[in-house]
């Protein structure tokens, strides 16, 4: 005896209703506010770049913000070369990326710069906002 449906009505049966209600979103605002991404847009359009952006917390922690004891370098400096690159980064990109990898050197101690790869990308500005904006993380962020 074959206890499997062979009709698609059959199907409509016995699989559950699909889940249309949003259990949980965390926003960019959310984000924003717990302090997990930096909006850098005042700069960004300083450098030409006309869309809102945001880095994550692990770019500014690891290339915006000078580390301890490093001579000869500012916040304000170290986020200039962040937004420049990617404006550089942008205008090299091919039509439809949707992940544009952005290189620049930073120099965490007081020897010698070292190169670092970003990437960009360009999504919704939050949940209940779809104009464009745009995100910049470490390789290993998603």
């Amino acid at each position: 005896m074959n206890n499997q449906p062979n009709h698609e009505s059959d199907l409509d049966s016995v699989l559950p209703e699909p889940c249309t209600e949003l259990l949980y979103a965390y926003t960019r605002a959310m984000a924003v506010a717990d302090g997990e991404q930096v909006e850098v847009t005042t700069t960004a359009a300083e450098a030409g770049i006309r869309y809102p952006v945001y880095l994550t917390r692990a770019v500014w922690n690891n290339y915006v913000a000078v580390p301890a004891g490093v001579s000869g370098q500012d916040e304000a400096g170290r986020l200039w070369d962040v937004v420049w690159m990617l404006r550089h980064a942008i205008q090299r990109s091919r039509p439809g990326m949707d992940r544009i990898p952005v290189g620049l050197y930073v120099r965490n101690d007081n020897h010698r710069a070292r190169p670092v790869k970003l990437i960009a990308t360009c999504g919704p500005r939050d949940i209940d906002d779809p104009s464009p904006a745009i995100t910049v993380m470490l390789t290993t962020e998603d």
